[in-house]
């Protein structure tokens, strides 16, 4: 696969699957992302609207939307696709009458911003980095006449928010999955919502028509195990909710795969051979080389780090 095709496809996983497959983007729920959206506690006053998995398209709604109930009101991360807002809303009533007072976007891609439009207007806060305000800019949903959802703060490294027991504490790190992915930690819950930049446990999806990075990325979520102390728990972009450990592990199997990918490229190898060669390495439990024929996966990835790595000498 060329790197050309590896673009035109990455350009937001909310339209990735339906793209490729010829279809249209999902209008609104089916019936089967419905029964798929759950709301499921994780700590005290802490729950996630679960999305769904890119492979099985029946029911796709987006990624993990964090419900964080505060005295003063509901903080959102993430808002799935476009169309879900009555949904999220309907979950949220299930187990709080406050209303909801602020968004927090992990990054810019349509299954994690496309119902903010839903939520925007009056005192609702919207935070995003800096990078993400930016890239949102650029999509049709933020564009024009709709610029005015778009996020109305932003942060460059870190920001915090609300105090004591209702802190939130968000981090850039670097490049990722895109160029403004950011970690929200629930200080006093020793939880933190992690968005896409680990999004499953397989090779990456990288966006780098918005900025994101395959060779950086191992260094990013380096950094973030090394800076964010008193987390126990994640909240990934679209799999189950998890440990630290799996983050420390998911930073180690990104470097592993950058290795091989400098190796490869040093004996001569072309992303195409390399990625054929590729296999992962049985330590990781659980983990497979791409979610799906068509996101992510080696030959993708490697010419994305072939690139970058040519760029760079």
């Amino acid at each position: 696969m060329r790197r050309g095709i590896v673009l035109s496809t990455l350009i937001g996983v909310g339209t990735l699957v339906v793209a490729v497959a010829g279809q249209a983007p999902p209008a609104g729920p089916t019936p089967a992302s419905l029964a798929a959206t759950k709301i499921e506690k994780v700590k005290d006053n802490l729950y996630v609207i679960t999305g769904s998995g890119a492979e099985n398209q029946n029911a796709f709604s987006g990624g993990n939307t964090a419900v964080f109930i505060t005295d003063s009101g509901v903080t959102l991360v993430d808002t799935k696709l476009p169309g879900w807002g009555p949904t999220i809303i309907e979950r949220v009533k299930t187990v709080t009458n406050k209303p909801i007072t602020r968004i927090i976007n992990t990054h810019t891609h349509g299954d994690h911003t496309g119902s903010n439009a839903a939520f925007m207007g009056g005192t609702v806060e919207s935070i995003v980095h800096e990078n993400t305000k930016t890239d949102m800019a650029k999509m049709p949903e933020f564009s024009g006449a709709n610029a005015k959802f778009l996020p109305n703060k932003t942060y460059k490294d870190t920001l915090t928010v609300g105090s004591g027991k209702d802190e939130i504490d968000l981090y850039y790190f670097g490049r990722g999955h895109t160029n403004g992915d950011t970690f929200v930690v629930f200080k006093a819950l020793r939880t933190m919502h992690v968005g896409d930049i680990f999004a499953w446990k397989a090779l990456p999806y990288v966006d780098t028509m918005n900025g994101g990075s395959v060779v950086e990325q191992p260094a990013t979520l380096a950094k973030a195990v090394a800076t964010v102390k008193n987390v126990d728990t994640i909240i990934n972009g679209h799999i189950p909710v998890g440990a630290w450990k799996d983050l420390q592990e998911y930073a180690q199997f990104t470097k592993e795969f950058v290795d091989y990918a400098r190796a490869s490229m040093k004996a001569g190898k072309s992303a195409e051979q390399a990625g054929k060669e590729y296999k992962v390495d049985p330590k990781f439990k659980g983990y497979a080389v791409s979610i799906s024929p068509t996101i992510g996966g080696a030959e993708g990835n490697l010419q994305i780090a072939y690139d970058e790595l040519k760029a760079k000498k």
